[in-house]
């Protein structure tokens, strides 16, 4: 079974920085797009960046414009995110997502629902 995983999360202060990262099961990470959500108890899932599959196009959410990085090795197979400045509203579990379709990203980066793969989720908190 085709699986994502999600890592480098934890607890981090105020204005630090963390990089997670996501791969997958199959090796074959560089054959989709790849969008990072969030989500926090009670609210439903953002969409917060995604990158096509070859890394030539990318699309942020307002909310982490300029502080977070979407990048992607497809030689090692992974892709990550680079979060810095973060705020505690930026405490969420993040999830890594892959899709085949070529309008993945930029255009679905809203519509959770149309990502076929999804990791578990890796927990980021924000917090001194």
């Amino acid at each position: 079974q085709y699986q994502l995983v999600e890592s480098g999360g934890g607890l981090v202060q105020p204005g630090g920085s963390l990089k997670l990262s996501c791969s997958d099961s199959g090796s074959s990470l560089d054959s989709w797009s790849i969008g990072w959500f969030r989500r926090v108890p009670g609210k439903s899932r953002e969409g917060i960046v995604c990158i096509n599959e070859r890394g030539t196009t990318t699309n942020y959410a307002d909310s982490v414009k300029g502080r977070f990085t979407i990048s992607r090795d497809n030689a090692k197979n992974m892709v990550y995110l680079q979060m810095n400045s973060l705020k505690p509203e930026d405490t969420a579990t993040y999830f890594c997502a892959a899709d085949y379709s070529i309008s993945a990203c930029p255009t679905y980066l809203d519509s959770p629902q149309a990502w076929a793969y999804w990791g578990q989720g890796t927990q980021v908190t924000v917090s001194s």
